[in-house]
């Protein structure tokens, strides 16, 4: 760890989002723990849980839980909240009373429609990043859908419609039936089919109507978005793929192939995956198909990527070189 390391705390860091954050930030060459918030874990040696980095960790820190008001005093250079929605907002309100400035991720969705705050999807945002403290990490699929559409933007003709399907850790560690095994066994489980926070996130976003039907599925972890784009013209697909692989020329976590990605192989990946062009006889409706771990770039890896943005460090850093794209 270097002198000037950037200190980083975590709240609400028992979920699974929140291990891949402890896991990412252990490993970053300019990154050190300062608290990681969890009640039900307080106590309890961090490093203990993730041996593998116990020498980054050390063995004093263990797990904490201070209240909103004590936030401010842990004096983190960096907080990432990764608490549910709706939760977000009383942290942030404890910072402000307290003059403290720290940078702040929120992983919810409390401020992602707040133009206060900058919305962290590099690819597609990097250029509107300009020192801001406030960060909000897009949702999930929300990152996925957005890849998947904003190369053909221009040349839309109508609602774009998502089918999504997430494995049951996007349901959270709260026991739901959404994420009970048994219950998804065997199973695709619809919920939540109009009007859900990620496609108005999107549509906002891409300024751009997308309509969203989501589902979880028997896996743990990743998610599966296939796209259907109308189009305002007749395409080829050579043209297509053209598109997308100069859109994301030299983004290392986007990958651009030429078949349909499966989800069984974005587990445990940073990147997302673009494939499966396949046009209309007519050329005028494409569908695309993208996968994402929805813990990963879904989240926490996204997460350091603004995390190194806001400190002014390469953006892969910290990010397993073995999972580059480019």
């Amino acid at each position: 760890m270097t002198v000037m390391a950037k200190s980083v705390g975590i709240v609400g860091a028992r979920g699974y989002v929140g291990a891949e954050l402890i896991r990412l930030i252990a490993g970053h060459p300019e990154f050190e723990l300062a608290f990681v918030s969890s009640r039900e874990l307080v106590g309890q040696r961090v490093a203990d849980q993730f041996p593998e980095f116990a020498d980054r960790i050390g063995s004093e820190l263990r797990y904490s839980s201070p209240s909103h008001e004590e936030l401010p005093g842990l004096g983190a250079d960096a907080v990432v909240l990764a608490l549910p929605n709706g939760k977000a907002a009383a942290c942030v309100a404890a910072f402000d009373a307290a003059g403290a400035d720290p940078v702040i991720i929120d992983l919810s969705a409390d401020y992602r429609f707040d133009n206060g705050w900058y919305y962290g999807l590099p690819e597609l945002t990097r250029k509107q990043y300009s020192g801001q403290k406030r960060i909000s990490n897009p949702g999930c699929y929300a990152t996925a859908m957005q890849l998947a559409v904003s190369p053909m933007l221009d040349a839309l003709d109508g609602p774009v419609q998502c089918f999504g399907v997430s494995g049951y850790s996007g349901a959270g560690t709260s026991p739901s039936d959404k994420n009970n095994p048994d219950k998804l066994r065997d199973n695709l489980m619809p919920y939540a089919l109009t009007n859900h926070v990620h496609e108005r996130e999107v549509t906002r976003q891409l300024g751009h109507e997308v309509q969203f039907l989501p589902h979880v599925a028997p896996h743990f972890r990743g998610l599966t978005i296939t796209a259907n784009l109308p189009l305002s013209q007749a395409f080829d697909r050579e043209a297509i793929v053209g598109r997308y692989r100069t859109r994301y020329a030299g983004e290392p976590l986007v990958d651009v192939q030429d078949e349909a990605p499966w989800v069984s192989r974005i587990a445990g990946r940073h990147h997302v995956e673009l494939g499966g062009f396949t046009l209309s006889p007519d050329g005028r409706r494409l569908v695309v198909v993208a996968t994402e771990d929805n813990l990963l770039k879904g989240a926490a890896t996204q997460a350091l990527q603004n995390l190194n943005l806001a400190f002014g460090f390469d953006e892969m850093a910290g990010i397993p070189a073995a999972e580059h794209n480019a």
